[in-house]
């Protein structure tokens, strides 16, 4: 183990008044130089140290504390997110399997027009949660956990508890569950024993959050990139092919629409899609997580947040408007229809078939898009269970970061339980996707619920303690109204879901406890994990009152008079800048 240098810390000792008080300054990259010294080998050995592990006979107890403290205010995760990774994130991040896959089991219970009403509500319900969730991933950015720690100070930990376990659960399933639907993406094209992908895929994602939240951010820009690139050209394909110019040069126009009918299942259909809508617009909320990893959230955090407008209507709404063009719900490969064997089960690869060559670069980017889900999902169950190891809702054995800024052992065990992805070559995989798809799902509507709540909950407490909105580094747009509209849209989700989970749309009208604990399943754990946490804690108060709420833990003070200041010369400086500048700061 290297030995700390004072020297390399470069301490400055000076007097503070009469108490004498030594104040350390200690350079951010001490870890790594502390790494960095040594051949290769030792290199890598000390990048897997906890962060603040060091040795010296020169210093103090109370010297190596406050050097601790000063250097990370607590364990910090490395911050190798830039703002074009960022951007990307908050872009793509979530078009994967639920999108991509899952979008075909929408269409066929759900009809095209209850597809695209379903990503509509989700989608306006999102961007309220997106406004909340901007707003304190800056107040709270240094808050390790994100707003998994936002529901532990803002509303009630035992609702953080279940909360955030359901959270992690959620991504610890879907890392396994890409994996599965890349297997399945794959049979495409060959028939190779699925466990053998699986070996290749998981040794690829694992080693690039080894690497760390820098090799995330880079793998996921590509991923990203090629993802928004291939949703771009399948919306401009989709729409010759509708009009006869391409494939077998027949004009669709809107005739699925009308035979077989735009609804599948009426009121019923359309509740069916909520909760998949709800999967596939999930990993948005990955632009708040990661706050405590970018350099500067204030900027890139409101900008990305802008961004998630243009992602629902360009990346979900429309292509999933031209499959509703092309796909008709009954068709037999879609995902969850019974009769043919599924050769290929994504309505983006079945839409655009008529045209040669073109289906394969689709069912390619399919395969990249359902990795990089996969890779998302490992990097947020790691940081999840660091968070909720720190919070002390999980061992404190998981609360570890190495000197490479990685949550290590917290990846080392989500790697571990990926390994059940190798499950794919089980005959009744399409089973196995569907619980977890299910549990996901549902995840997603908690996590997002838990935002709004949140924030909410926080402007509640700012105004009975006296503080002035002006002092927020941002404020949603949406403001707390718009919270509260997510709140009641995703309430209304949830007894939908639970509606349809008893009595699914082809029982006849008779229950179906398979079905629901299938589809209702995060509900039941959330709810155990809620009151379980209350008995033992013996605490039975629902929220915090909001005269006892913390408002100064983890939050980050801004001066009302400063920002003013810096907006107004933002404002200035737009207003100087070319009109392609001015444009971009418009819509970006």
């Amino acid at each position: 183990m290297s030995k700390y240098d004072p020297e390399l810390a470069d301490i400055k000792k000076t007097n503070s008044g009469e108490n004498n008080t030594t104040v350390l300054d200690v350079p951010a990259d001490f870890n790594k130089n502390n790494a960095n010294s040594g051949t290769r080998w030792q290199q890598f050995k000390a990048s897997f140290q906890r962060k603040e592990d060091f040795t010296s006979n020169d210093l103090s107890a109370e010297e190596k504390a406050e050097i601790i403290h000063a250097r990370t205010e607590g364990e910090k995760l490395n911050k190798g997110i830039k703002n074009r990774h960022m951007i990307m994130i908050s872009m793509a991040t979530g078009i994967g399997t639920g999108l991509l896959v899952g979008s075909g089991s929408s269409l066929h219970k759900g009809g095209p027009a209850g597809l695209v009403i379903g990503i509509i509500i989700v989608g306006a319900m999102l961007v309220n949660v997106m406004e909340a969730a901007g707003e304190l991933a800056v107040t709270y950015g240094d808050l390790t956990g994100g707003f998994n720690a936002y529901t532990s100070i803002l509303i009630d930990p035992s609702f953080a508890f279940a909360v955030s376990w359901n959270y992690c659960i959620q991504w610890l399933c879907v890392m396994p569950l890409e994996l599965v639907t890349a297997t399945m993406t794959i049979k495409y094209w060959t028939q190779i024993n699925s466990d053998a992908w699986v070996c290749i895929f998981y040794v690829l994602i694992v080693a690039i959050n080894m690497v760390g939240s820098s090799a995330y951010g880079e793998a996921e820009f590509i991923f990203n990139t090629s993802k928004t690139l291939m949703i771009i050209g399948f919306i401009i394909l989709t729409i010759v092919i509708s009009v006869g110019g391409a494939g077998d040069h027949v004009y669709y126009g809107a005739k699925f629409w009308h035979h077989p009918g735009a609804f599948a299942n009426s009121f019923k259909g359309v509740c069916c899609v909520f909760v998949n809508s709800a999967f596939s617009l999930g990993c948005t909320e990955m632009l708040a997580f990661s706050a405590s990893e970018q350099a500067n959230p204030r900027k890139a955090i409101p900008s990305a947040t802008k961004q998630v407008c243009y992602r629902i209507i360009f990346l979900f709404v429309i292509p999933l408007f031209m499959i509703s063009l092309l796909v008709p719900y009954n068709s037999p490969d879609l995902l969850g229809a019974s009769g043919a064997a599924k050769t290929h089960s994504s309505p983006f690869v079945i839409a655009v078939s008529s045209v040669k060559v073109v289906p394969h670069i689709v069912n390619f980017v399919i395969l990249l898009a359902v990795l990089s889900v996969g890779n998302s999902a490992l990097f947020c169950a790691s940081r999840t269970l660091q968070s909720l190891a720190e919070q002390g809702y999980a061992p404190k054995y998981f609360n570890y970061i190495d000197a490479a800024g990685r949550p290590f052992r917290a990846l080392v065990f989500s790697s571990f339980i990926g390994l059940f992805s190798f499950i794919a070559a089980y005959d009744k995989q399409e089973q196995v996707f569907n619980w977890l798809l299910s549990i996901s799902g549902l995840s997603t509507i908690f996590t997002w619920t838990g935002i709004v709540l949140s924030h909410v909950r926080f402007r509640t407490a700012f105004k009975v303690q006296g503080f002035a909105i002006s002092e927020l580094g941002y404020t949603a747009k949406t403001g707390v109204i718009g919270s509260y509209f997510a709140i009641v849209i995703n309430v209304l989700i949830l007894m939908a879901q639970f509606w349809i989970a008893l009595f699914p749309v082809d029982s006849d009208g008779k229950a179906d406890a398979n079905s629901f604990f299938q589809n209702y399943l995060g509900a039941v754990v959330a709810l155990v994990m809620y009151l379980g946490h209350k008995v033992y804690t013996r605490s039975w108060r629902i929220f915090i009152p909001a005269s006892e709420i913390d408002l100064v833990k983890g939050r980050k003070l801004f001066d009302g008079d400063v920002l003013a200041q810096e907006a107004a010369e933002d404002a200035e400086m737009v207003r100087n800048s070319s009109l392609w500048y001015r444009t971009y700061r418009f819509w970006c």
